[in-house]
This record gives C-alpha cells, sequence and structure tokens, in this order.
C-alpha cells in the first residue's frame, strides 16, 4: 500500500530527502507517486507536520 500526502503538507521539503525511490514531486502539496511508492514509511517518519499517511 502506497503513501499519500494530505492537505497538511507544508511543502517543507524534508520528505523529499528521504524517499529511496524518488517517488514525492513537489508543488504547493507535494505528491507520492503511488506506482513509485515502495511502502517504506521513510517520508512519513520525516514529515513534521504528520501530513504524510497509508493510502
Amino acid at each position: 500500500m502506497a503513501y499519500k500526502i494530505t492537505e497538511n503538507c507544508a511543502a517543507c521539503g524534508s520528505c523529499i530527502d528521504e524517499c529511496p525511490v524518488g517517488a514525492i514531486s513537489e508543488g504547493d502539496i507535494y505528491k507520492i507517486d503511488p506506482n513509485s511508492c515502495i511502502d517504506c514509511g521513510a517520508c512519513a517518519d520525516a514529515c513534521p507536520m504528520g501530513a504524510i499517511e497509508q493510502a
């Protein structure tokens, strides 16, 4: 199951460098490509806003 970024995203960038497969793209609210996500949870652990959850 892939992770998703909720509307609580502050676009701080903390999650981008933590993703080992580059599944996160920048924007006003960042997005995770569900086809690339390997469900490792590194992004969720790195998010200071708690804005990343399992889809």
